[in-house]
């Protein structure tokens, strides 16, 4: 049994009613309003008056802003992840097969026609996320990829973010955060098309935004706070086990942070040193990690590996590190994960930031069920037939005796008239 040596004293909360009520009032009279209401919110709550869309001089000025050494990161990143979704891409093939002699089925690999990608941009400026998101459509074939991500406070977006959209192929970019930026890629204002897709991580209204609109747009999940989770053993390094931690806790107040581990010198030493780095980070920072830690961070001690690993999937991590002997045990056990990082020699921030792996991934236990962002969240496994006038009788005399055994005559008949036309019958 599992022994807690420090329990969360909350649990992480995704929306309130409040917020559904005020998201849904805004998507409301954004898509009556059009552009003129989302301009208008975004001139009340971002402060950014005027039209949002980057022209090329904005992305000239912005590329102008940044240094050689910020280009070459970015540029770095944004090779890792196109090569990486290329790999999954080529693991998406079309396919044929005869099912009998005469009738044929397949399937294609088809890209949604328009995609929209959220950037967050206000504490954080999440350059990555633009890499992510933009690369792995375009990637997948996405014909047109819109990026919203909000201005700065004085107006225009970070220029490290407009600078990766643009390196990374989006053909729109605008700054607008916020439901107003979730509403203009789904409705399609500022001479967009509308988004078949909406992707991206953002803050509780964002995500409540993409879960009233999932249906009418499709969605890559609905996120919630970011979550961590490492399994170490005695032969961890107690100070990297920390700083990790921290790493993952400074994403926001509400982000759990987790320790599972058999060796209770390791946790001891882990939280010993928890407060010290946390009291070291720059504000907001520092608050952010703090609140975190105290109210979300759990250290949960087991009796072996085998128990750790039970724990670990019974938590379902959007980010899962093994800082433990035998990392291919680890690899062939785990199941329930967004990412997994093998040894210490990696860490979450190499998958957040330039590895190649994606960090929009499943959050809140979704990963029981579902993986992250991918090629594949950008296209539609289609299924086709044919057959010749032999092929299909046998297909048409069961689907019609089916048809009548669930009480469908008009299915039935649409089988009956081909094989009367056909002297099968």
């Amino acid at each position: 049994m599992p022994i807690y040596l420090k329990k969360a004293e909350r649990t992480a909360e995704t929306g309130h009613d409040d917020v559904s009520r005020t998201v849904r009032d805004m998507l409301t009279e954004i898509e009556a309003g059009g552009d003129d209401a989302a301009l208008a919110y975004a001139a009340k709550l971002d402060n950014a008056p005027g039209h949002p869309v980057l022209t090329q001089a904005d992305i000239d000025a912005a590329t102008a802003a940044l240094s050689d050494e910020t280009k070459a990161d970015i540029a770095f990143s944004h090779d890792n992840v196109r090569r990486f979704a290329e790999a999954q891409k080529a693991t998406l093939t079309e396919t044929e097969v005869e099912l009998h002699p005469g009738l044929w089925a397949g399937q294609k690999v088809i890209p949604v026609s328009a995609a929209g990608a959220y950037v967050p941009g206000g504490r954080y400026a999440h350059v990555a996320s633009a890499i992510m998101t933009v690369t792995t459509a375009k990637v997948a074939g996405v014909e047109h990829v819109t990026v919203c991500s909000p201005p700065r406070r004085g107006g225009g977006m970070d220029p490290a973010i407009a600078y990766a959209a643009h390196l990374c192929g989006a053909d729109k970019i605008l700054a607008m955060g916020g439901v107003q930026g979730i509403a203009a890629l789904t409705f399609g204002l500022f001479d967009t098309p509308p988004a078949s897709i909406l992707v991206g991580p953002g803050n509780q209204y964002v995500a409540e935004a993409k879960r009233l609109l999932f249906g009418r747009v499709g969605i890559d999940m609905v996120a919630g706070p970011t979550d961590s989770l490492i399994l170490a053993d005695g032969t961890a390094d107690a100070e990297i086990v920390a700083v990790d931690l921290v790493s993952q806790a400074e994403h926001g107040w509400n982000s759990p942070v987790w320790l599972v581990t058999d060796d209770r010198a390791l946790a001891d030493a882990v939280m010993a040193r928890m407060n010290a780095l946390i009291a070291d980070l720059p504000s907001p920072n520092r608050e952010s990690a703090e609140a975190a830690w105290r109210d979300f961070g759990e250290v949960i001690l087991c009796s072996d590996r085998e128990e750790m690993a039970g724990v670990s999937d019974d938590y379902a991590p959007e980010h899962l590190s093994v800082q433990a002997a035998d990392p291919d045990w680890w690899l062939d056990r785990l199941t329930c994960y967004g990412s997994l990082f093998l040894g210490e020699e990696v860490t979450v921030t190499y998958g957040d930031k330039a590895s190649g792996t994606n960090h929009v991934l499943p959050t809140s236990g979704a990963a029981r069920y579902t993986g992250g962002l991918s090629v594949h969240k950008f296209v539609k496994i289609v299924t086709w037939q044919r057959a010749t006038r032999d092929g299909a009788k046998g297909v048409a005399e069961t689907s019609a005796r089916i048809s009548r055994i669930e009480g469908m005559e008009g299915h039935a008949r649409a089988a009956d008239v081909r094989l009367k036309k056909y002297g099968q019958i």
